[in-house]
């Protein structure tokens, strides 16, 4: 680990001859990071995006994932989002719909076994689907986790808010 720092902080004291080069770095785990690491010339600049608890942007990321989907017209994505836990990350929401069209899969095939169902129709995901899956839904960011994060955040406090989108 030492190494590979020590070879990150020799790459990017490297760069200042360059400087059409920015190098960006994420984590979730700042209070981790060398300390090095974060002197002026290198990862300077810190910001925060914490989890989107607004649910109109929920709606938005909900809608964008599932763009490609063939939804059924009942389906209200607005009130899926509000079946979902409020701090539900971009990648919980992914987990949604992943979940909500393998249910919509099983139900197809099911019905294509017992000869219920015309293989060459559409697979159309349905508010039921939806709402199977938001019951199932665990939020990958726990309470404890967001108190620990916003801790951090108060640590490094000149790190700018970003409001997730």
């Amino acid at each position: 680990m030492d190494r590979v720092v020590s070879q990150l902080l020799a790459e990017l004291d490297g760069l200042h001859s360059s400087s059409d080069v920015f190098v960006i770095g994420a984590t979730n785990r700042p209070d981790l990071l060398d300390s090095a690491l974060l002197r002026p010339g290198r990862f300077d600049k810190l910001l925060y995006v914490g989890v989107n608890e607004d649910r109109e942007s929920q709606h938005k990321v909900l809608s964008a994932i599932t763009r490609k989907f063939s939804l059924h017209p009942s389906v209200d994505l607005p009130r899926v989002i509000d079946h979902c836990p409020p701090a539900v990350t971009g990648a919980d929401l992914y987990a949604l719909c992943a979940d909500a069209m393998t249910i919509a899969i099983k139900e197809r095939v099911k019905s294509l076994e017992d000869g219920k169902c015309d293989p060459s129709k559409e697979l159309v995901v349905l508010m039921e689907h939806f709402l199977q899956a938001a019951e199932r839904l665990q939020p990958s960011v726990s309470v404890s986790e967001l108190q620990r994060y916003e801790q951090i955040h108060q640590q490094y406090s000149t790190t700018e808010l970003i409001a997730p989108s």
